[in-house]
Order: C-alpha cells, then sequence, then structure tokens
C-alpha cells in the first residue's frame, strides 16, 4: 500500500470545517492522504495520535485522514463531502487524539447524521 500527501483534501477539509463551524477541530493538526493498493473495504479512514504518543513525541493531538483512491476519487463531489464529514465526526469536541465510535449514548455517525451537516453545507 502507497500513500501520498493530498493537499487538496486538506484544502477541502479545511473548506468544511469553517463553513460548519466545526469550532473545535484544527484544520491545521489534520494532515490528509490519498493510498492506493488498500484491500480495504473502506472509502476513507481516520487516523489518530494517541495520548501517550502525544506525550512521548512532545506533540499536541493530530489527525490522519486517508482517503482510498480507488474508491473514493470516482465519487460525485457531493459524496466526497460526505465521506469527508463523515470522518471529521469522529473527532471529538476536545480535539484530544482521540476517535469517537460510530454509536455511542447520544449520537451516531450514520448517513441521517452525515446528511444533516451536508444539507447544511449545501445551504450556506
Amino acid at each position: 500500500m502507497d500513500f501520498i500527501l493530498a493537499p487538496d483534501i486538506d484544502s477541502e477539509i479545511k473548506r468544511i470545517v469553517n463553513i460548519l463551524g466545526f469550532l473545535h477541530v484544527k484544520p491545521e493538526n489534520i494532515v490528509s492522504f490519498r493510498s492506493t493498493g488498500s484491500k480495504s473495504r473502506a472509502i476513507a479512514r481516520i487516523w489518530s495520535l494517541p495520548r501517550i504518543w502525544q506525550i512521548a513525541l512532545k506533540k499536541e493531538a493530530h489527525y490522519c485522514i486517508e482517503v482510498i483512491s480507488e474508491r473514493f476519487d470516482r465519487l460525485t463531489p457531493e459524496n466526497k463531502e460526505k465521506v469527508l464529514i463523515h470522518e471529521l465526526l469522529h473527532i471529538p469536541k476536545n480535539f484530544s487524539g482521540a476517535l469517537l465510535p460510530h454509536r455511542q449514548k447520544t449520537k451516531r455517525i450514520d448517513s441521517r447524521t452525515v446528511d444533516k451537516w451536508h444539507n447544511l453545507l449545501k445551504n450556506t
């Protein structure tokens, strides 16, 4: 599997974060990659820098968003936005380096939630 930096995805993330008002997200601490050769069925993934590594490396929280080129690049622009929104919803409000699961006590990261945020993005 190969990874290359994806500045176009970085720009899109900054745009989404600004428009949707995700004030807890620090786009400067998110690095985007485009991967090729993955056997995964995923379209994209988010990776975190856990607290113990933050301490060891003397770094604040960072996240990597990986888009699987073979799947992501074929999507419509609208579906690409939805995928990126989905990945951003995994970032907790305290931007700690942790990741939120798909199912929480009061919230879910599912297609209805993503569609709600995407409608806000489209109407702004």
